[in-house]
């Protein structure tokens, strides 16, 4: 059956995939003017959860009701592996723009279509490039508009949570904005960092309880700290469930 498997990821799924993946690109691109549009993120989340149909994997979201409409957040996640940005973009219900490694701008269609989405670059070898790039992402976060943001800045090669970086918390602190913790398992299980098939798991998604940075009294560290516990804490009980 895992032979079977593979051989339709190649004939089928992977091809399906591309063209699907062409088709938002695209779309985002001629219509990035509605860039905002819940009509147009629908589009965008129903490419990613073809990812997740086509190779029959299950999905499961807990934690909507932590999220109050029309409030802007910066979600912070752990990262497995790619099929995380698949199941953010596919099942989190806020608009949001994705805070991103500047080496994907390169990627064909992609790199074009989430500029036109108004996803944000991020150049980390350039100081000066990458503070336009948080001044840019901090200037779209009203209204409703959200940002998530893997704070391990690439993805686990084992699966554990890796140290966080301090950018998402400096944003949430210049502009007060609450943090929620997002929580992943089951993608590293899916396909881990050098894996060329996938294998199929179940994935599942925690929306946590937003976290006031306030209560930190501008202390950075002690944000991140709580972030990355909630995070963990949510980990260990899914692994033991």
């Amino acid at each position: 059956m895992r032979a079977l498997y593979v051989i339709y990821q190649f004939l089928i799924a992977w091809p399906v995939l591309a063209l699907c993946t062409m088709f938002t690109a695209i779309t985002t691109i001629l219509f990035q003017h509605w860039r905002n549009s819940w009509w147009l993120h629908d589009i965008q989340a129903w490419w990613s959860r073809m990812f997740f149909y086509m190779m029959f994997l299950p999905v499961t979201v807990s934690g909507r009701e932590h999220i109050r409409p029309n409030q802007s957040y910066v979600f912070v996640s752990n990262h497995q592996s790619l099929f995380d940005v698949f199941a953010i973009y596919g099942w989190l219900p806020v608009i949001f723009k994705w805070l991103m490694k500047a080496e994907l701008r390169k990627m064909p269609f992609v790199g074009s279509a989430c500029k036109a989405a108004g996803h944000v670059y991020v150049d980390r070898r350039n100081t000066r490039a990458a503070a336009e790039s948080l001044r840019e992402v901090e200037s779209v976060l009203r209204d409703g508009v959200c940002t998530v943001i893997f704070p391990e800045g690439t993805r686990s090669r084992t699966g554990e949570l890796g140290p966080f970086k301090r950018g998402a918390f400096q944003i949430a602190m210049d502009l007060n904005l609450p943090v929620i913790p997002l929580t992943l398992t089951g993608c590293y299980e899916a396909m881990a960092v050098g894996d060329k098939t996938v294998r199929r798991h179940p994935i599942h998604m925690h929306i946590g309880e937003e976290i006031d940075l306030a209560q930190f009294n501008g202390d950075r560290d002690a944000a991140m700290a709580a972030v990355r516990q909630a995070i963990a804490d949510e980990l260990a009980a899914r692994k033991h469930a």
